[in-house]
């Protein structure tokens, strides 16, 4: 693990790795010596932060803070800067205007980022959001979501990579180290088990040590050894009986004793329930105002002062937060404001939606587009306004804010920020430029009989819908919101080159698929979302994204078909219970099999499979040799224009049975005819089960495959592998 987060964080910033040993010993050494110069007043200065908004009449908001997600003071004395954070991982949030016009880069969501399957375009967008974060006078920036997608209707599922915790942790180590090559702090979020907003201020998520080992925990494990975050926030839940953000289990012994990990970790915004929170292993309060009572100033001093185990605690507590201040440079490389660089971050916003949308279906080559088309109806999802955005602390609008904004209702501070907006980037626009000879209509939707007739009276329709989702709420199933699996289903029955674009924070079920010509999923496209669906759409980008997560055939796939607490919690947007209100969620049911595992050990059938995605061109994986845990296979482009494939490489079998795992992946851009040998080192902890305190590989014969997809799978080939045990 040390070697691991030596490497990652080298490679972060450009550094040898014993250069960045030698800077990490220098930060560590810097650390305990200005720590050890606090006085006791000093000391709880920077173990607690406040919301930086005037969202609370009581707060007063130092002038040296910028509005935004939080501030932390810090000691001018001893030359500690103050920590200015801001949300989150697709931009810098906007936070309704509150700073003024400027906007800033909205990224296309986390799983448009993982649909990529491009760990280097995911760097590159966290270094241009951080780059934007700091040229607004942030200097922590709260991103990093990796939380796996155990149920896709948690209504954050848009914000997170995937199900699969390698992919997960590659991808978010990869947005971190981008983030954090600005000389800054990136969080990685929310550790751990928050896998729905429905009761997330206290759902008591139920998971096995070994399981979590194996699934959720692994994902933030890889993504800290790439990324080496300065900071681990933790979660809103309970894990196992234990609030997440007072957790022994998930803090001190998971984080820091196995994991040697020497950052701090924060608080989520009003997650502190107790100043024993501290003794089990929170390192900093956030937000203090949503808590109940500032635990970690006055009560912790007082603490500090006559209990030697809270004194430790205080001292580890500060000099964690400076060894991630020293390690990142923010004391030498503060934030300078200054004007953004719009037209270089929407273009790589352009890029990564580009890579990202996912072609599903594509019947009699339908797709791409003709530019002799004719007559083409545009249907729906507000295509004449803008492209949706997902809703909450991580939304993120450009110069001038959305281009239309749906409020949702609602009282008290938070409401104004739940609110289902679009970025200035228009599909009809980039459509009708493509054509300037046919006759494009565009239908708002809102009655069948006018887009039947809309789509009866064009060569081809184009229907757009819209499935917007938020923190603070789950959706209570996978159907399309407002009556549009009907509208899509009268518009294809009217029409057989009827082409479906979809702009969902997760999967959806599609009753009306077998009547359509074509399906793109476009997720939250971004800010120049519009005209990443249009190059698509007409052919000059050929599709590369492959499904980061299962799109189930049912909700009866599911583990859990109902969605827990479904219409009997009721709490607020920070998920608290009101009186006698409880959760509790049993994930043991499904363990480590999250998603395509799950449906391999249940023989079942997803309507797209993890890892699926179409093309204009076709691709051969062949050849796969495996050498220990070393894999060679081949790759070639076998159609007529030139392409990227996303090559999988996923276990099958081990020496106990059947056990399905993606092991390996690279993506790789081939001309037409081309061929290119592709080399995988494997991960040993994917083919291990956690056992005895450890990983433990079973002795015996391993089979492994090259796939299209977690259901399309080639001959299998078997190595024999020596049984081993080691620690973290």
């Amino acid at each position: 693990m040390q070697k691991a987060l030596l490497l990652g964080a080298a490679f972060a910033l450009g550094l040898p790795a014993a250069a960045w040993g030698r800077a990490v010993d220098v930060a560590e050494a810097r650390a305990r010596t200005v720590e050890a110069k606090m006085t006791p007043d000093e000391r709880v200065m920077m173990t607690h932060g406040i919301l930086a908004l005037p969202l609370f009449g009581d707060t007063m908001l130092p002038p040296e803070a910028v509005l935004g997600a939080g501030y932390v003071a810090g000691v001018p004395r001893l030359g500690i800067p103050n920590l200015t954070e801001t949300d989150a991982s697709l931009g810098v949030a906007y936070n309704n205007g509150a700073r003024g016009p400027e906007g800033a880069t909205p990224l296309p969501s986390g799983l448009a980022q993982a649909a990529t399957w491009n760990p280097a375009l995911v760097r590159k967008g966290g270094a241009t959001i951080g780059a934007e974060a700091k040229a607004k006078g942030f200097n922590v920036l709260l991103a990093g979501g990796v939380n796996l997608m155990r149920d896709p209707r948690n209504g954050r599922t848009f914000e997170y990579f995937s199900e699969d915790p390698l992919l997960a942790g590659v991808l978010a180590g990869e947005a971190i180290a981008g983030i954090q090559s600005n000389r800054m702090i990136s969080t990685v979020k929310h550790f751990a088990l928050n896998s729905q907003e429905t009761a997330r201020g206290f759902l008591d998520a139920r998971l096995s040590d070994a399981a979590a080992r194996e699934s959720d925990l692994l994902a933030f494990q890889i993504a800290i050894e790439r990324g080496n975050p300065g900071s681990v926030m933790c979660a809103y839940n309970q894990v196992e009986g234990a609030y997440a953000c007072g957790s022994d289990y998930l803090l001190n012994q998971v984080l820091k004793r196995d994991w040697h990990y020497k950052g701090f970790v924060m608080s989520d915004w009003g997650a502190v329930h107790g100043l024993e929170f501290a003794l089990n292993g929170l390192d900093q309060q956030s937000g203090a105002q949503l808590d109940r009572q500032l635990f970690f100033g006055a009560p912790l001093k007082q603490a500090a002062a006559s209990d030697r185990r809270y004194a430790a605690r205080l001292a580890d507590m500060n000099r964690r937060i400076l060894y991630a201040i020293y390690a990142n440079g923010l004391d030498s490389a503060p934030p300078e404001k200054k004007p953004l660089d719009v037209e270089a971050g929407l273009a790589v916003a352009d890029e990564v939606a580009r890579e990202g949308i996912v072609l599903l279906r594509n019947q009699n080559d339908t797709l791409p587009l003709a530019a002799a088309v004719k007559r083409v109806a545009v249907i729906g999802g507000y295509a004449d306004t803008g492209v949706v955005s997902g809703g909450g602390s991580s939304q993120v609008q450009m110069t001038g804010g959305p281009a239309a904004s749906v409020p949702v209702g609602g009282e008290g501070p938070l409401a104004a920020i739940l609110q289902e907006t679009y970025h200035r980037s228009v599909p009809l626009t980039a459509i009708t430029k493509r054509l300037p000879a046919a006759d494009v209509t565009f239908t708002r939707g809102n009655y069948l009989t006018d887009a039947v007739q809309a789509a009866k009276d064009a060569d081809v329709a184009i229907i757009f819908a819209t499935g917007w989702r938020s923190e603070g709420f789950d959706v209570p199933d996978l159907s399309l919101p407002y009556g549009q699996d009907d509208l899509i289903a009268a518009v294809a029955k009217a029409n057989p080159r009827t082409i479906v674009v979809l702009e969902t924070g997760g999967p959806v079920l599609m009753p009306w698929l077998n009547d359509t010509a074509a399906v793109l999923q476009a997720w939250y496209p971004g800010g120049r979302g519009g005209e990443a669906i249009a190059s698509v759409l007409f052919g000059e980008t050929n599709p590369s994204g492959r499904l980061p997560v299962t799109f189930p055939a049912s909700l009866g796939q599911l583990p859990r078909p109902v969605l827990p607490g479904l219409g009997t919690i009721q709490p607020d947007f920070l998920g608290r219970p009101k009186a006698g209100e409880r959760l509790s969620v049993n994930y043991d049911i499904e363990g480590s099999d999250i998603g395509y595992r799950w449906n391999a050990r249940q023989s079942q059938k997803a309507l797209y499979p993890f890892g699926f995605g179409l093309s204009y061109t076709s691709f051969e994986v062949s050849g796969l040799v495996l050498s220990g845990l070393h894999a060679r296979f081949t790759v070639a482009n076998s159609g007529r224009r030139a392409g990227a494939e996303v090559a999988q490489l996923y276990l099958v079998g081990r020496p106990d049975g059947p056990r399905q795992r993606l092991v390996g992946f690279q993506k790789v851009e081939l001309a037409p005819g081309e061929r290119r040998e592709i080399s995988l080192d494997l991960d040993p902890r994917l083919l291990a089960d956690w056992a005895r305190a450890g990983w433990t590989i079973r002795a015996g014969l391993y089979r492994f495959a090259l796939g299209s997809d977690a259901e399309h799978l080639g001959p299998s080939v078997a190595i024999s592998l020596p049984a081993k045990h080691w620690k973290d």
